[in-house]
């Protein structure tokens, strides 16, 4: 039924009831009885009022007692009035004092979705205030809050002897269980309004037991989050000391926010951090810095102590980046990288980088085409490089045509492209070609596959300062150059597909046959395509070096085997090939790439899955006269996601020229793993360990066993709980930043709004 305005203003007394029933009685806070009571009464089918003075209400039975001025509800009152739903075994309203009670298995949901729970409400006929003894609140964010008691004045609850959780208090069976942790305070204040907690008194119990006190803390409710401090982070390493790092999140608005960190040592001055974030309908973009004043050293592989070879200055770093997409096609983006010295990153272990790179780019992306402009500058952080040997790119510049081709068919091509480099003390590079590539792929009657492909394209080059270049081979002739380039290539495949072993096979041969006439290559420089080797991935690439600056002049035929077995729950693909240069001319690939001879190398990769449980690749180059393995790579994670292995192992032994740094020989070995030892806990770690010694490279003096970093640590994680313990120990020297051990305590609350 629909209560009007005239009875006796019942229906303003059952509002009030509604409204201040948020205040919803739990068990004693002290015993934290944090569970849901089940309900009680049917589902709602009270009528949804016509006006804010009506209120819907529906009952098994009514009676009014004209004598004493009583009116009683009982059996599954419901009533329904601005969306606040009160259900109850029985609610009565004393006409003469103007007091109202709902009791028994009483629950009220708000338009917001919060949940109260409690025997019994009162409240008086101003409809605003009201007292609770023994509340439950279920937010609709996923926190609890439950007290002693409680009172609603002018819309703002107060709870005395109260408690908060955003943990689950019910195991996966169902079960009732202490909550991970808890915020427990003599008084808590919490206004829907501002949608926000705060506490008297307050302290943080982890799993049962007092852990921090609180004074004066307070969260925000709800997931638009709030200002407020965060959980401190605690860290101790030989380099600065005991840290401790307290975070202050300042909400600026719905889409932009700025956390300051303060970073505090025990062995060095104090670091500030900041961030700044904004996110808006047509991008985002976020700002990092760091700042401190305090001593460095210059890097080196060893660690200095004389205090002539340290300096007082400023030191810091940016990491800023962002993207704006101004329309479906049109976009831009940047970052920008820097640091004030070679150590800082690592001497605050904030980064392992060792070179920084900032961009700045403009890209249009249609249908067929793609254009793009930009810029980038590096700036090198490893020891022995020199800054003013550093490349910056501005502009560079690409363009990309692709269309049909309604003579032969196919799809063609074209591009344009242009590249400016400049060093502050080092060779200037400028660079611009026009190219045309065309690709036709036909099926043959029996099966195969064949690609036919031409390519054609015009280099324009200009240099300066050629012979500040530290290897001969990249510099090129100064001043201008052009170069023509032109190749052509017929690939074929031919899959055989079968059933095998209950699943799928299938075995393709494959052969490719490119011819390119000689190209001046040497006569310009190269910037951009001196990291060279034979492997799995460009062993049928029409052109083998990484860029543009150099193109593989050779007439080859190159020939290779693929193979895949699919099962239900298994899968199998390898592939090998090699390849033999036709033409007697010299190469101009180097030595150690597999290629200098006109019979290369043999690779191949092989990759087994098996579920999700076991992945396992195998990337491999052996010599092609004494089969000798040149490259020797494995990457194999073993297990489930709460307990796993990986392995990693590197082995290059190419025997390439100790010049060309993108080259040089190593061994290293990887280790990782997880193991879930309980539900909630689980023990984790790894290591780098550097293997090379004389072998790989004849200029090392190491033993073949030079522990790079360790780390191991345990972690809890559950539904409301991050926390974790991590030992770390580098065994690297740069400049100030010194190899030791190092500590660290992660501790991360959810549901609290920050």
């Amino acid at each position: 039924m629909l209560i009007s305005p005239f009875p006796l203003h019942f229906k303003q007394a059952l509002a009030a009831s509604v409204a201040l029933s948020c205040l919803g009685i739990a068990p004693h806070a002290a015993a934290q009885q944090l569970q849901e009571p089940q309900a009680a009464v049917s589902a709602p089918d009270a009528p949804v009022p016509e006006t804010e003075d009506q209120i819907g209400f529906a009952a098994d039975a009514l009676e009014y007692d004209s004598d004493s001025e009583i009116v009683t509800a009982s059996g599954n009152v419901q009533l329904l009035r601005e969306g606040n739903r009160l259900r109850a075994d029985k609610v009565v309203w004393n006409r003469t004092t103007g007091k109202v009670e709902a009791t028994g298995n009483v629950s009220v949901t708000d338009p917001e979705g919060n949940i109260a729970y409690g025997d019994r409400f009162d409240v008086t006929d101003s409809l605003q205030d009201g007292m609770v003894q023994n509340m439950l609140l279920v937010l609709q964010s996923g926190g609890r809050l439950a007290a002693v008691s409680g009172q609603r004045v002018k819309g703002v609850y107060t709870l005395r002897k109260a408690a908060y959780t955003g943990c689950a208090v019910e195991d996966h069976d169902g079960c009732p269980k202490e909550p991970t942790w808890r915020i427990k305070a003599v008084k808590v204040v919490y206004d829907p309004v501002k949608a926000r907690v705060k506490y008297t008194n307050a302290s943080v119990e982890l799993f049962g037991l007092p852990l921090i006190p609180l004074p004066g803390f307070s969260h925000p409710v709800g997931d638009n989050g709030g200002s407020g401090l965060l959980v401190p982070n605690l860290r101790y390493d030989r380099n600065n000391g005991f840290e401790v790092a307290l975070p202050y999140y300042l909400k600026l608005a719905p889409n932009r926010d700025l956390t300051v960190t303060p970073h505090v040592y025990t062995e060095t001055l104090p670091m500030l951090e900041a961030n700044y974030r904004h996110l808006w309908d047509r991008g985002a973009y976020q700002i990092t810095g760091y700042a401190t004043y305090g001593s460095r050293r210059a890097a080196s592989g060893a660690a200095s102590t004389a205090p002539m070879n340290a300096q007082k200055d400023f030191r810091g770093h940016l990491d800023a980046s962002g993207a704006l997409q101004l329309t479906p096609e049109w976009s831009v983006g940047g970052s920008i990288r820097a640091t004030t010295d070679r150590t800082f990153l690592r001497r605050y272990d904030i980064s392992s980088d060792d070179r920084l790179r900032s961009t700045l780019n403009a890209q249009r992306i249609g249908e067929r085409s793609y254009f793009s402009i930009a810029g980038w500058a590096v700036q090198t952080l490893r020891t022995g490089d020199s800054q003013g040997q550093m490349p910056i790119a501005l502009p560079v510049i690409d363009y990309r045509l692709r269309m049909k081709d309604p003579l032969l068919g196919g799809v063609a091509q074209l591009q344009a492209n242009s590249l400016a480099i400049t060093r502050t003390h080092g060779q200037d590079t400028q660079r611009a070609f026009a190219a045309f590539e065309w690709n036709l792929r036909k099926l043959t009657p029996m099966g195969q596959e064949v690609t036919f492909t031409t390519y054609l394209r015009g280099d324009v080059y200009h240099s300066s300062d050629n012979l500040m270049n530290s290897v001969i081979s990249y510099a090129g002739d100064p001043g201008w150059k052009a170069r023509g380039i032109a190749a052509a290539a017929v690939d074929m495949r031919w899959p055989f597909m079968g059933e095998a072993f209950g699943g799928v096979q299938r075995i393709a041969p494959r052969v490719q046959i490119v011819a390119a006439p000689k190209i001046a290559n040497l006569s310009v420089p190269n910037e951009d395509a001196r990291a060279i080797d034979l492997e799995d991935s460009n062993l049928f690439a029409l052109n083998r070096f990484s860029g543009y600056d150099r193109f593989e002049d050779s007439t080859r035929v190159t020939y290779g085997l693929e193979y895949s077995l699919s099962l239900p729950d298994f899968s199998l693909e390898s592939v090998v090939g090699q390849s033999y240069r036709l033409n007697s001319r010299e190469s101009i690939l180097p030595d150690g790439t597999g290629l200098s001879d006109r019979m290369s190398d043999i690779v191949g990769r092989t990759t087994v899955r098996y579920r999700d449980f076991i992945s396992f690749t195998h990337r491999f180059r052996v010599d092609k006269d004494k089969l000798s393995v040149r490259r020797n790579e494995i990457d194999a994670t073993v297990g489930s996601r709460k307990t796993y292995a990986t392995v990693g192992y590197l082995r290059l032994n190419r025997d390439a020229n100790l010049n060309l740094e993108d080259l040089q020989d190593r061994e290293e070995l990887r280790l990782g793993g997880r193991i879930q030892f309980a539900r909630f806990w689980s023990v984790f770690g790894s290591t780098v360990i550097d293997l090379t010694d004389a072998k790989e490279d004849p200029l090392s003096v190491a033993d073949g066993y030079e522990p790079v970093r360790h780390r191991l640590g345990i972690a809890y994680e559950d539904d409301c709980l991050t926390l974790g313990l991590t030992w770390k120990r580098d065994y690297q020297v740069l400049g100030d930043a010194r190899k030791g051990n190092s500590f660290q305590l992660r501790l991360a609350f959810r549901n609290i709004g920050i």
